[in-house]
């Protein structure tokens, strides 16, 4: 392992030389300067287009909820249940290509992260033929978990018109990977901010227009993401020469190992997300369960905002440590997330006092049911304290990501999440009649064990044996391997 370059006054350090160990406050001010301007230059523009993206799904509910509580309930089942499912499977099976992309761009192995890209393409798709059944059968799904009838059939009704859209996500997400690796990010906030615009567009003219109802909803959201997807696929064979040499058929070869690999590294993401999934299904078991889904579907809408800002700080020091442990910079590793870590923190407590300073007009852009909007205000402690937590655990996941640790951190988040905070949920929510209250706050606490756990395993890594794995994981993975194979060929 080449060993890393020494920070001097006198020279500035560069892309290719790592920190020295911060002993003064005139170093830690260095560090943190630098870090910040590293990170906000990815997370920002990343923070916007997942921003964007997101509000394509708020824009569902949004109109859904002008529709009535039983549309809105029964979109925030789907959302919740069916397309969390999936999408979250996806969306972690994506995060192979991030770790393998970034840690390839880090060690000058750029050429091979064309070819990662299309190996992602083609798995993505496959796992979505695969889970095709969860929306042909999302009926007989939601009711066999004991969902309402009601709500179940118009939930199961709009998953029949959304499995287009559910393809495009194995398109959206490789490629955005892809690009984020390269911190080539801009590019994807502008696609995405003008397939935010197309899908509104749509929903205005097919729902007060048309009066298409539930089917204006799941054909302009289809339509705004294969906008998206053709797109960044445009954009990434046309353009990002520096990373793409064309189609090849390479990306047919090793697809089962790097199937096992997206799916051992998707554990994490799973398991952390489809948390959510089981609350929602647990609500539905509540006193009132429209009044229960709808309200936790808009408390889940405005954190997701919040969320968004997360992911970009998640993605840009999953960047940042993948980038710079494939350039054997471990310390350069270490002190970006401890900057990432108290920024992060110090957004979540001011987000956090904005949530409870507006609690009781927090719902008022969803719905005009005075029910409804008492019911999110009640919630809207529990909403600024999963906040604050996120903070935190978004940036773990980053770290997670980038350093490859997913199928670690998914044991972990098993234990916490679902043998810990699942149980209390219930026996609070059920056992103890706390309601929704009582379900969403014990959950919460294995979100808190969690967040322990991992950041004393984050303080004890050896960087410096991080950076010889990723090198072990490179020449597995890298292009020497590729130009072997093109010679065969």
């Amino acid at each position: 392992m080449e060993a890393p370059l020494l920070m001097r006054e006198s020279s500035p350090p560069t892309e290719s030389d790592d920190y020295l160990e911060v002993k003064n406050l005139k170093d830690a001010k260095f560090v943190l300067c630098s870090e910040t301007v590293k990170l906000w230059k990815i997370a920002g523009p990343v923070a916007l287009s997942s921003l964007f993206q997101f509000l394509t799904v708020s824009s569902l509910n949004i109109y859904a909820g002008h529709l009535g509580d039983i549309v809105l309930s029964s979109i925030s089942l789907y959302l919740g249940v069916i397309s969390s499912f999936y999408y979250n499977f996806l969306f972690g099976m994506s995060s192979a290509l991030l770790t393998l992309c970034g840690q390839a761009y880090g060690a000058g192995q750029v050429k091979s992260t064309g070819i990662y890209l299309q190996r992602s393409w083609i798995v993505l798709t496959m796992s979505c033929i695969i889970l095709l059944p969860t929306h042909i059968y999302a009926t007989p799904i939601l009711e066999f978990l004991g969902q309402d009838k009601e709500i179940s059939e118009l939930a199961g009704n709009y998953a029949l018109k959304a499995i287009p859209s559910m393809f495009s996500f194995a398109f959206i997400l490789p490629t955005q990977r892809f690009l984020q690796a390269q911190s080539k990010v801009m590019v994807i906030t502008c696609i995405t901010f003008v397939a935010l615009l197309v899908q509104n567009l749509l929903l205005y003219v097919f729902i007060y227009g048309f009066d298409w109802g539930s089917t204006g909803l799941a054909m302009a959201h289809s339509v705004s993401h294969w906008v998206l997807a053709l797109a960044l696929v445009v954009y990434a064979s046309c353009w990002c020469k520096e990373g793409w040499s064309g189609y090849s058929f390479l990306a047919f070869k090793d697809l089962l190992p790097f199937t096992w690999l997206s799916l051992s590294l998707s554990v994490m993401t799973c398991l952390e997300q489809w948390y959510s999934t089981f609350i929602v299904l647990l609500a539905g078991h509540l006193d009132n369960p429209v009044i229960a889904l709808a309200s936790y579907s808009i408390c889940t809408n405005i954190q997701g905002w919040y969320l968004m800002l997360l992911l970009g700080i998640s993605t840009a020091i999953s960047v940042r440590v993948s980038n710079t442990l494939g350039m054997s910079h471990p310390r350069a590793a270490r002190y970006s997330f401890i900057v990432t870590m108290c920024e992060s923190l110090i957004i979540g407590i001011s987000f956090m006092s904005v949530v409870l300073l507006c609690k009781q007009n927090l719902a008022m852009i969803f719905t005009n049911s005075e029910d409804l909007i008492r019911a999110v205000a009640d919630l809207a402690y529990l909403l600024a304290l999963t906040m604050l937590l996120s903070s935190v655990s978004q940036v773990i996941s980053g770290v997670a990501i980038g350093s490859g640790w997913q199928v670690m951190i998914g044991y972990i988040n098993l234990a916490c999440y679902y043998i810990v905070g699942l149980s209390l949920g219930y026996f609070l929510g059920f056992n103890y009649h706390v309601g929704l209250k009582g379900l969403w706050g014990g959950t919460q606490c294995g979100s808190v064990i969690q967040i322990f756990v991992l950041i004393l395993i984050i303080w004890k890594t050896n960087w410096t044996k991080e950076v010889e794995q990723t090198a072990n994981r490179m020449r597995i993975w890298g292009s020497s391997n590729h130009h072997k194979e093109m010679m065969a060929i």
